[in-house]
C-alpha cells in the first residue's frame, strides 16, 4: 500500500489534533472532580461508550485491584460508562461456583518496597508475585484442582452463561470477548471455551499469542463459529516477528493487537500495523506509555496523555476508516490512593470520548 495518501491524511488532520490533544492531555485532572459527583440517576442508566462510531471498551482485568464476581463488573461498567468489554474467565466462572485455585495460596507476597530513589533518579518498579518451587503435596493439591476443574466445566450447562449474559443485557452491557487462555487445556475443555463464550454473546476467546495457540484454537474457533483472538506483548520488538505466520493458521485467527506495547517495545506509530492488518484485528488495547528510549523510564505505563503512545491518532485513524475494530481501556498505570480503577477507567473514557465526538 502507498504510503503517500496516509501521509497526506496526517498532515491535513495534524492541526485538529494537536488542537485535541492539547485539550485531552487536561482530562485526567479536570474530569477527576465530575467523576466524584455523579448523581444517581446518572449511575442507574444504561452505559453508552460508543464514540464517533468507534467502540470503546474495557478489559475486566482494569479493575483487578478491586472485588471480582459478576455483580461487581457490571456495577464497574455502569459507573465507568462502559458499554463493552473482554471479560476475564475467572470472573464468570468463580460466580458461577468453580473449585477454588489453590495456585493463590501458595504464591509468595513481593518483596518489601525499596527505599525511595534519590531525586531524579528512575524509580524502582514494584516486585512481582513470586511462584514458588511447590513441595509434592502442593503439587498434588494443583493436580486434583485441574482435574476438578476439568470435570467442572464439562458437566456446567450453558443455561448458565446464558443467564449471566441477560445480567449484562439488562445492564446494557456487551461482552466481545472472554479470556480464557485455553491452548494449554485438553480439547473437551477448549470446546468449552468457546462454546460459553458464544453463550456469553462474545464473538472469540482470547489468548497469549504463539504459535502453539493457533494452531490449537484456530480450527476449535472455526468448528464453534467463533474467533480466536490472539494478544502480544512485546513481540514486536524481536526481529522478523509479524502476524502472516499466525494469520495462516486458520481464517477463524484474529488478533487482539496491543498498541501501547506494540509502542513501548518498538516505538514505531501502531497505525502502521493497524492499516496492514486491520481485517484480522478485532480489538485493540489502548493504554499510554513511554517509549522504548525514553529516559528515565523507557516502556512505561503512563496516565493517559502524559505518555508518548499517539492514543489521539490511533482513535481518530479507526473513526475516519470506520473499522469495526473494538477500542479497549486496559488500566496498567499505577492508581493513587485518593482514587480507584473505576474512577480512572472513568476517566479514560471521558478523554476518548474527547477525540472521537
Amino acid at each position: 500500500m502507498k504510503q503517500e495518501p496516509k501521509a497526506n491524511v496526517r498532515r491535513s488532520n495534524l492541526r485538529s489534533t494537536l488542537t485535541i490533544i492539547a485539550l485531552v492531555a487536561m482530562l485526567p485532572f479536570l474530569y477527576q472532580f465530575k467523576s466524584d459527583s455523579v448523581s444517581k440517576s446518572d449511575q442507574n442508566s444504561k452505559p453508552n461508550s460508543k464514540f464517533g462510531g468507534v467502540q470503546i471498551g474495557a478489559i475486566t482485568y482494569s479493575w483487578r485491584s478491586m472485588p471480582g464476581g459478576v455483580e461487581n463488573i457490571i456495577k464497574y461498567c455502569t459507573e465507568s460508562g462502559i458499554s463493552s468489554i473482554e471479560l476475564m474467565s475467572n470472573d464468570v466462572e468463580n460466580y458461577l461456583g468453580a473449585p477454588e485455585n489453590p495456585m493463590m495460596k501458595f504464591m509468595r507476597p513481593p518483596t518489601p518496597p525499596a527505599p525511595a530513589a534519590a531525586p531524579g533518579a528512575a524509580p524502582t518498579p514494584p516486585a512481582p508475585m513470586q511462584r514458588p518451587k511447590l513441595t509434592p503435596e502442593q503439587e498434588a493439591a494443583v493436580a486434583k484442582y485441574n482435574a476438578d476443574m476439568k470435570a467442572w466445566r464439562l458437566a456446567l450447562p450453558m443455561s448458565k452463561f446464558e443467564e449471566v449474559k441477560k445480567m449484562f443485557d439488562k445492564a446494557g452491557i456487551s461482552i466481545h470477548i472472554v479470556k480464557f487462555s485455553p491452548s494449554k487445556w485438553s480439547d473437551e475443555e477448549i470446546d468449552y471455551a468457546f462454546r460459553a463464550a458464544k453463550a456469553l454473546g462474545a464473538k472469540g476467546v482470547s489468548e497469549e499469542i504463539s504459535e502453539e495457540a493457533c494452531k490449537k484454537l484456530g480450527p476449535i474457533a472455526e468448528k464453534n463459529g467463533m474467533y480466536a483472538v490472539f494478544h502480544n506483548h512485546m513481540q514486536f520488538a524481536t526481529p522478523g516477528f509479524n502476524y502472516d505466520t499466525f494469520m495462516a493458521y486458520s481464517p477463524a485467527i484474529r488478533f487482539n493487537f496491543d498498541a501501547g506495547h506494540f509502542f513501548g517495545s518498538t516505538g514505531i506509530d501502531p497505525i502502521t500495523i493497524i492499516e496492514k492488518y486491520h481485517d484480522r484485528i478485532f480489538s485493540i488495547h489502548i493504554k499510554d506509555k513511554t517509549g522504548p528510549k525514553t529516559e528515565p523510564t523507557p516502556n512505561t505505563n503512563q496516565v493517559w496523555g502524559q505518555g508518548e503512545m499517539p492514543l489521539a491518532q490511533v482513535l481518530q485513524y479507526i473513526k475516519q476508516k470506520k473499522y469495526p475494530i473494538y477500542c479497549d481501556i486496559e488500566l496498567e498505570y499505577d492508581v493513587k490512593p485518593w482514587s480507584n480503577a473505576v474512577k480512572e477507567v472513568k476517566t479514560c473514557v471521558e478523554y476518548a470520548r474527547q477525540i472521537l465526538n
